[in-house]
């Protein structure tokens, strides 16, 4: 067990925290606008259209070919295995460096301009949009993983589920607000116009992200290194820091465990976000003007419910509310997968579901996260954290990917996904948190 005497106290200002939380605010639109919501439907649409007449599109010069409606799927996992070498090593520089504002703004203009890069994306250039995906996807991941690291430092013990949870909310309020005014031009513009809306409102949310990161910069501050964390050179000491921290996490076997669930159980949440579109449009057979309200629908309803959820873990504790909501996650799947075509209630009730469970279960895991780390190496340790969070799935697209390259089903695709929130509840359920909290020298708060 780790005995150091307890850290001081974070002091943040309500200006400070307003910066942190704006962060959430503008990357949101990226996840939503793009992820969830239109660029699954636009790009498959745009494969569909080069592919051959078996249904595959080339890849790599003709290196490889795969069905049209798994590129997207198969895009996402590979952004994902590129965060798998970039984000920890985000996270080790993050803690050497003193500028780590400005770090987090160099990810974040990187991954806003390839998101405006998506208006190039026209005829049959479908690769051009799988690699601006990959670009912005793990730059996003990168950005979040440095945003992260200033959660330790900005809030107490007490505080982090309260500002985890608003910063979440406020996420979720930001990407809804850009999606409700792409959802009035998509409604607006008429069905013939709709590919056209649906490209410049993925080019909006990367406008969205640059231009709410730059009240990130003006109100948050930067933070020395804690001290015992070497400053150094950033760059070649982050890469030795990387592997430090996986050999070191074995000196802190709950934390693994904790973070090994949470990837596990985040992996299929991120996966049901970014494929939501994807299988109401080609499995369901709703229109982009049917499925656009109930993902805005989603978004409000994930404002409200990290902000429930949030209450209800002060009420009953993070991971038993963090458990409640993976039961809701299977109980959503089950629902997806026997849901009859066109049958838009049944839909509009699954979407509610998902907007109540969706923010608060992460939202709350990070808090819990942020416990788990020992002073100092927060944002190493929330770059193997972020590579299952916002977006950064990979084994969910991957297997969802094959389970249509081999069925041709969305439904079997969809239900094989239950298998992340069984695994991760289990493994969750194993953690003892308050025992993990005080094993890395934390205090852990009333109710874990």
């Amino acid at each position: 067990m780790v005995t150091t005497p307890p850290p001081p106290t974070p002091v943040s200002s309500k200006r400070e925290r307003a910066g942190w939380y704006m962060y959430d605010w503008a990357n949101s639109a990226f996840s939503t606008t793009v992820v969830t919501a239109f660029l699954g439907p636009y790009l498959t649409g745009i494969a569909e259209a080069g592919a051959d007449a078996d249904g595959r599109v080339s890849l790599l010069g003709g290196l490889l070919l795969v069905k049209a409606g798994s590129l997207w799927p198969y895009a996402t996992a590979l952004s994902v295995i590129l965060q798998v070498l970039v984000l920890p090593i985000a996270g080790a520089i993050a803690d050497r460096t003193r500028s780590k504002k400005e770090l987090l703004a160099g990810f974040a203009y990187v991954g806003a301009a390839a998101t405006c890069g998506l208006m190039f994306v026209t005829g049959d250039r479908y690769e051009l949009g799988a690699w601006l995906f990959l670009v912005a996807n793990v730059s996003l991941g990168a950005s979040v993983v440095v945003y992260n690291s200033f959660l330790p430092q900005i809030a107490t013990e007490k505080e982090r589920d309260k500002v985890s949870s608003r910063g979440w909310a406020m996420g979720y309020l930001g990407g809804g607000l850009l999606f409700l005014f792409n959802l009035i031009a998509l409604l607006m513009g008429g069905t013939e116009n709709q590919a056209e809306i649906a490209r410049w409102s993925l080019v909006s949310a990367g406008v969205w992200w640059a231009a709410f990161t730059t009240f990130t910069m003006l109100w948050l501050k930067n933070r020395s290194p804690l001290e015992g964390v070497a400053e150094g050179s950033a760059l070649t000491d982050g890469f030795r820091q990387f592997w430090r921290t996986l050999k070191g996490l074995r000196a802190f076997p709950l934390t693994l465990l904790f973070l090994v669930a949470f990837l596990i159980y985040n992996d299929g949440i991120q996966t049901v976000i970014s494929l939501a579109g994807l299988y109401g449009a080609e499995e369901l057979g709703f229109e982009l003007t049917e499925l656009m309200p109930v993902i805005l629908m989603v978004q409000i309803l994930a404002f409200g419910g990290a902000l429930l959820l949030g209450w209800l873990a002060k009420r009953y504790g993070a991971k038993r509310t963090v458990l409640g909501s993976l039961v809701a996650w299977v109980a959503i799947l089950v629902v997806a997968y026997l849901m009859p075509a066109n049958n838009f209630p049944l839909f509009l009730a699954l979407g509610a579901g998902i907007g109540l469970v969706l923010g608060g279960s992460q939202a709350l895991s990070r808090s819990l996260f942020s416990q788990l780390i020992p002073r100092g190496k927060e944002g190493e340790y929330f770059g193997l954290y972020e590579i299952s969070d916002k977006g950064t799935s990979w084994l969910g697209p991957l297997l969802f990917g094959l389970a249509y390259d081999l069925t041709e089903s969305y439904r079997i695709a969809i239900i094989s996904l239950i298998v992340f929130f069984a695994a991760g509840f289990v493994l969750l359920l194993m953690v003892p948190m308050r025992r993990a909290i005080i094993a890395v020298g934390n205090r852990p708060p009333a109710r874990v």
